[in-house]
């Protein structure tokens, strides 16, 4: 289906993620040589809604090696492609205060590059805890669960 480049897991675990959009990104062809060698990295990622277009920051494409003249700049502020009404509507939502778009994951679709863009608000510090005991408690029960098959099973 979809095979993933990069994905930010810090990115789930500070932030609450109300919404997803995927968007296209674009790219020069040494850029895209570079994903290919997994020389990308998602890290940090931000976008903003600037002009009634969007662009992503700290999205950080190592350059090619064995690029010919025309080489990129590793942390340059790419255009993410999406839809009139879709830029309409991150606009709108940014513009409430504590949120944010935040670049969830870079991945293959089909020949293209995407990313899976997270409109998100912070979590605070007990929202982490909680999140933390809850998978705790679902990784004890898998534990138990597959103990029991195994004598049982």
């Amino acid at each position: 289906m979809s095979e993933d480049i990069s994905v930010n897991r810090k990115a789930l675990h500070g932030f609450k993620i109300l919404d997803r959009y995927e968007a296209g990104i674009e790219l020069k062809g040494t850029e895209v040589k570079a994903i290919r060698e997994g020389l990308a990295n998602i890290q940090n990622a931000f976008a903003r809604v600037e002009s009634g277009q969007v662009f992503a920051y700290d999205v950080d494409i190592q350059p090619y090696a064995r690029s010919g003249y025309c080489h990129h700049e590793p942390k340059a502020v790419r255009r993410l492609l999406l839809h009139r009404s879709e830029i309409a509507k991150l606009r709108a939502q940014t513009l409430i205060k504590g949120s944010t778009l935040v670049v969830l994951r870079m991945y293959w679709k089909g020949s293209r590059v995407k990313l899976e863009l997270g409109l998100a608000s912070g979590k605070e510090y007990r929202d982490q805890r909680a999140d933390l005991k809850t998978r705790a408690v679902e990784r004890e029960m898998a534990r138990e669960k597959a103990s029991y098959n195994r004598k049982h099973g």
